[in-house]
């Protein structure tokens, strides 16, 4: 069965996306990219893992509700197995799962029904990339 292996991003709404950006790049010292700020670490299965913190628009339906400002990202292993899990749960799927490049993705409600999102990752895209970008 597959389950979840970590926090793969987390991701908030902001009044001012740009602005955002700029204060963590200027108070904080990180290095945003176009979605917020990637964070390397060590991983489970890969030699260098990533997790996002994602900056979104305040009118971003992404997230579902309206009310909802933020939202986990959790990163998953066996993506397909753990869905059908969840399903005899009960819990609802709020979409298909897609594939990219980096990953898999599938949105699912918790029982208070806040949306989070399941990633299995595939990290390798970002090495080059990121570890650039971060020096």
């Amino acid at each position: 069965m597959g389950r979840a292996i970590g926090i793969g991003g987390i991701f908030f709404k902001c009044k001012d996306e740009k602005a955002m950006k700029k204060w963590y790049k200027e108070a904080l010292g990180l290095n945003p990219n176009d979605y917020g700020v990637l964070f390397a670490f060590n991983g489970n299965s890969h030699p260098t893992a990533y997790l996002q913190l994602g900056t979104f628009p305040e009118t971003t339906d992404y997230f579902g509700e309206e009310s909802q400002r933020a939202m986990i990202n959790f990163r998953v292993e066996g993506i397909e197995s753990l869905v059908v899990h969840l399903q005899t749960m009960g819990t609802v799927i709020c979409d298909n799962i897609v594939s990219y490049d980096y990953g898999k993705f599938v949105h699912v409600l918790d029982p208070e029904g806040n949306k989070i999102e399941l990633w299995e990752p595939v990290d390798g895209p970002f090495d080059s990339e990121t570890m650039q970008e971060m020096r």
